[in-house]
């Protein structure tokens, strides 16, 4: 008998934070929902269209790697 009421006290102390929890946040679904921009893909495309393209490619690892020209080594 007295297994099973230290059984019950830890169930009911397991169980409080979760009640607590419902009760205070209500519910998930009374929140009114965010309008989100429409994207506008003619204008995107465009915006990319106006990005310049690199004259050199880019290495990401240049930096590591020893130059085989001095001169050309980032500083």
């Amino acid at each position: 008998m007295k297994s099973f009421t230290v059984a019950a006290v830890i169930l009911a102390l397991i169980a409080t934070p979760t009640l607590a929890q419902g009760r205070r946040g209500g519910g998930g679904d009374d929140r009114k929902t965010e309008k989100k921009p429409q994207i506008d893909e003619k204008a995107y495309k465009a915006a990319l269209d106006r990005i310049p393209e690199p004259k050199e490619k880019y290495d990401p690892w240049g930096v590591t790697k020893p130059a085989a020209d001095p001169a050309k080594r980032p500083k």
